[in-house]
């Protein structure tokens, strides 16, 4: 399973560069080759000062090795050994009209020092952050989510948005980071569900991405925008960085696991601004995404 997961993100990352480069029209994905010291290694692309996208990365990894001690605690588990590959993507438009995307597919296994599978799972998402609401978006995002989702469990939607909003949330601000998407982690094989079925289940959402985003993107990369609206896109990029900073566990797992530190922080937006008690005009467009932001709301 690990071998025909790896396949497939290397697959699916070659998928996604080709269609943001086509979409970007001037940028190119730059491709760095990682290695890790422990066991595993990378191939970490990232692009920038694209004429639509101001920086964005996506990322494959394969480790393995001895579980780290702060990681043992962490999945409750003694000496073991892992391995954990997976595709990691951000990327952050120039447009503030346009959002901000991030998505994940990641297959974990763990092994007693006999070197048997001991533990197996998938886990994994996509959400979008927009600056700017438009309604029509995020009812197009979630819906080629649900499409996905409904193939498999008629369920998994209501199940994994929900997952979702609660999953990116800033608890420190009462406030969502956007307006979600799927979040699934730990599936595992079971008497209704076995690993094969549950690797249909992520790379059908995976094969969903470029049909949920590209077609967003391209509808807001070339609209007009105030300096004020730039101002906005940037404070609110703030809340992105305090997320991935303090509560994301993807972070946590590759500082704890001695990854690549330019591969972690890749997330995180070039230009950010933190505004001391910033509060936005009552009835504008940056309030109305706010009071989205402090509710979950079904959008199909």
């Amino acid at each position: 399973m690990k071998n025909q997961f790896y396949t497939y993100i290397e697959q699916l990352q070659d998928q996604i560069c080709n269609a943001l480069e086509k979409e970007d029209g001037k940028a190119k994905f730059k491709e760095d080759l990682w290695k890790r010291p422990e066991g595993g290694g990378g191939r970490t692309r990232v692009i920038a000062d694209g004429a639509v996208i101001e920086k964005g990365g996506v990322n494959i990894s394969a480790v393995y090795g001895p579980l780290p001690k702060a990681m043992q605690e962490y999945f409750k588990v003694e000496d073991v050994d892992f391995f954990a590959c997976g595709l990691s993507l951000v990327i952050h438009p120039k447009n503030p009209m346009a959002p901000t995307v991030h998505a994940n597919w990641r297959y974990f296994e763990m092994y007693d020092k006999q070197g048997d599978i001991v533990d197996q799972w998938f886990g994994g998402g996509q959400d979008l952050t927009p600056y700017y609401l438009f309604n029509e978006d995020a009812i197009h995002f979630h819906q080629i989510c649900k499409t996905a989702c409904d193939k498999h469990n008629i369920s998994f939607y209501q199940n994994y948005k929900k997952k979702c909003d609660e999953y990116f949330y800033n608890p420190h601000r009462n406030e969502a980071r956007g307006i979600g998407g799927l979040f699934f982690d730990y599936c595992k094989a079971s008497k209704e569900r076995s690993i094969e079925d549950w690797f249909a289940f992520v790379t059908e959402v995976g094969n969903s991405f470029v049909e949920a985003y590209i077609p967003i993107l391209n509808k807001r990369k070339n609209k007009t925008y105030t300096s004020e609206q730039r101002n906005w896109q940037e404070i609110r990029r703030g809340r992105y960085v305090e997320f991935n900073l303090v509560h994301d566990k993807g972070t946590l797992f590759g500082l704890k696991t001695n990854g690549r530190i330019e591969s972690i922080l890749m997330s995180l937006p070039p230009h950010v601004q933190w505004v001391y008690d910033n509060h936005p005009k009552e009835g504008s467009e940056e309030e109305k995404l706010l009071k989205v932001l402090k509710t979950p709301k079904d959008w199909v």
